[in-house]
């Protein structure tokens, strides 16, 4: 299984839409344009996975709310404080979805 989280991102997004117009104008099938997010999906999971060595810590006044379904942890927190060596910053409120990235498969793709 390969999250798609990275989806709803901005370069998810602009994937998304261009494929869709690429489909609209006749040039890929719809199951080409699914194999592309699939490998969007697995490339930006490993990229994130192996390749981002900063580290931030946070703390919150506040834990709204919080979930764990299907190995996936969903924080809603309120009055957050974020910290990176020489960098802060604060935030009202913020959603935290984590994933353990040890468990995705890499050989998950439709239709094999």
């Amino acid at each position: 299984m390969t999250y798609q989280l990275y989806r709803n991102t901005t370069l998810g997004n602009t994937l998304q839409e261009s494929l869709d117009e690429l489909i609209q104008y006749g040039q890929i099938t719809p199951q080409l344009a699914v194999r592309v997010l699939v490998q969007f999906d697995k490339s930006i999971n490993a990229a994130l996975s192996n390749r981002v060595k900063s580290r931030v810590t946070f703390k919150a006044a506040k834990l709204n709310t919080y979930r764990f379904c299907d190995n996936v942890w969903t924080l809603m927190l309120n009055d957050v404080e974020f910290r990176e060596v020489h960098e802060f910053a604060k935030v009202d409120k913020v959603k935290i979805v984590a994933c353990d990235g040890k468990n995705v498969a890499a050989t998950d793709e439709p239709g094999r």
